[in-house]
């Protein structure tokens, strides 16, 4: 795993950004991109939104949606992903998982078979306090492939900012899993502030257990974690203890 720890998150979304047009360059064919949403990731859409970047033969793959909100729906990822990025950046095609979907068994088995017709280049991911990676909470296997999460307490609270109130928070979501996150061929990894500290160093340091979905990273033979100072602090500690 390369760890850079960066200053400020724009500049730990420049580094994203120089990781993503690489990518481009390197692959001749169609890109496939897998994409994040949530508060971490912004800084990075809006520098490739003001980039001379071409994703007009890119397919972009969402990892997840909440259940229960269409994608006009202004709290509902498609909305995300169109505000911040595609509107400004039109892709050749994209996916998101249908939220409107409540047949789980379809709706899932109707996105692995998109992560199987196009298998993701660069996936990009956030991390949560408690070591989520997508909306795979503590607790998932490692096997799994899109799924229906219902979402830890923990996590409503962290995306309650988003919503006018907590109790408007869907309870559950569609998420690609840690064996589709895991099939991608690099992998970018972003966390910024102090209170993903504790989160970054079982990422890093810690076993590799369903606990800390994101410490199966370990394992990946390509990922890159881009953290700032105040989230890397424990494992700067650790470094100077050993």
């Amino acid at each position: 795993m390369k760890i850079w720890i960066v200053k400020t998150p724009v500049e730990g979304a420049n580094k994203g950004v120089a990781m993503i047009q690489q990518t481009l360059k390197d692959c001749h064919e169609q890109v496939v991109f897998g994409l994040a949403t949530g508060g971490t990731p912004q800084t990075l859409y809006r520098l490739l939104s003001a980039s001379q970047l071409d994703f007009s033969r890119c397919i972009a793959i969402n990892l997840d949606e909440y259940v229960g909100l269409d994608q006009e729906n202004p709290q509902s990822y498609a909305y995300y992903m169109n505000r911040h990025l595609f509107s400004k950046k039109p892709f050749q095609q994209t996916f998101i998982p249908n939220g409107m979907n409540r047949n789980a068994t379809v709706e899932t088995q109707r996105y692995d078979q998109i992560l199987d017709r196009y298998p993701i280049d660069l996936q990009i991911l956030g991390l949560g306090q408690n070591g989520h990676i997508g909306f795979n909470e503590p607790g998932t296997p490692f096997e799994s492939t899109t799924h229906e999460v219902q979402l830890t307490e923990s996590t409503i609270a962290a995306n309650a900012r988003f919503f006018a109130q907590s109790t408007d928070v869907p309870r559950s979501a569609y998420s690609m899993g840690i064996k589709s996150i895991m099939a991608a061929k690099q992998i970018i990894i972003m966390a910024y502030g102090k209170a993903k500290a504790a989160a970054v160093k079982k990422l890093v340091l810690g076993p590799v257990t369903t606990a800390v979905p994101a410490s199966i990273l370990q394992q990946h033979p390509n990922v890159t974690l881009i953290v700032d100072e105040a989230a890397a602090d424990q494992i700067k500690k650790e470094k100077v203890e050993d």
